[in-house]
């Protein structure tokens, strides 16, 4: 199959577009990128402007053969509604071959959230005897206190840090900026790091003076640790554990919002500390909490 050169270059503007103006985050535009690339190349020469519906289902009909989640399956069909979107708005196309493109309706699952009992067994294994260890545990008291993104965490600066109010400025989706609060345990951890253990993870490599746009987590070498080293960084913890469930970075996010939601916070007040853009992203946390609750009760009610 040959990729045609025109239709290339459409794909390379619309990742700029999607970046740029439609404020997409970069793991979600390699992704667009990565199905319209898939979607052109098996167009072969064909320029994306000549396609009309019927190409663009007979793609669907051939990608079934993939067996993909619905949830990728969907994806798929967003990225693909979404570049003729774009190519229509930008006048490159007539009609919009996409644009009564159905996507299935994706499954209901709750995410997986940690009790509290779980969560500390995990940060009182965290070996803190070593700069880089007491770094692990500065930052996973933070993701368990906060509720932020593993990736808001990463790109944290020593400018957004305003400890003496257990306050910090975060940059979710979108670059939408919000501030989270903090613990007093999360906080005490975060500044032995910073006065104790940063100035020392980076053995061998100077560091420059600390200003307000220098990353406040550093790797071995001196540079921003990365979103991929802190998911590696509990994958080797977790793993020294026996723990009944699959445990991710995220799910620390999970936990703080359903076990501020059982202890009766104000959905609002979670959907800002969270920097959810809807109430609704917020609200499966109260149907997490209701199962958790059921099974308590399940477990513990002699008639239940």
């Amino acid at each position: 199959m040959v990729l045609n050169a025109k239709s290339k270059q459409e794909l390379d503007d619309f990742k700029s577009y999607i970046l740029v103006e439609k404020n997409f985050s970069k793991h979600t535009a390699k992704a667009y990128y990565a199905d319209i690339l898939s979607f052109l190349i098996w167009l072969d020469n064909q320029a994306c402007e000549e396609v009309n519906f019927a190409k663009v289902r007979d793609y669907l009909h051939y990608i079934q053969i993939f067996n993909y989640k619905k949830t990728t399956l969907a994806r798929k069909i967003a990225s693909i509604r979404t570049f003729y979107k774009y190519l229509y708005r930008e006048k490159k196309v007539e009609n919009n071959p996409a644009e009564s493109l159905i996507s299935p309706k994706r499954p209901k699952s709750l995410p997986k959230f940690l009790s509290t009992d779980e969560i500390e067994e995990i940060l009182s294994n965290i070996n803190i005897d070593t700069p880089s260890g007491y770094r692990n545990r500065a930052i996973f008291e933070l993701l368990w206190a906060s509720g932020m993104r593993v990736s808001e965490l990463s790109g944290l600066n020593f400018g957004d840090l305003n400890l003496e109010n257990n306050e910090i400025t975060v940059f979710g989706k979108g670059s939408k900026e919000r501030i989270i609060l903090v613990t007093d345990r999360a906080k005490s951890y975060l500044k032995g790091y910073i006065d104790f253990a940063r100035p020392l993870i980076a053995k061998g490599f100077p560091l420059p003076p600390v200003e307000d746009n220098s990353p406040v987590f550093i790797n071995k070498t001196g540079y921003r640790l990365q979103t991929k080293m802190i998911r590696n960084v509990i994958n080797n913890i977790v793993g020294k554990l026996e723990l009944p469930k699959k445990v991710t970075p995220h799910m620390f996010r999970h936990s703080f919002a359903t076990h501020l939601i059982e202890n009766g916070a104000d959905l609002r007040v979670v959907q800002e500390l969270l920097g959810h853009a809807s109430i609704s992203n917020t609200q499966i946390y109260t149907h997490i909490s209701m199962q958790h609750m059921r099974e308590v009760y399940e477990q513990a009610h002699p008639r239940a």
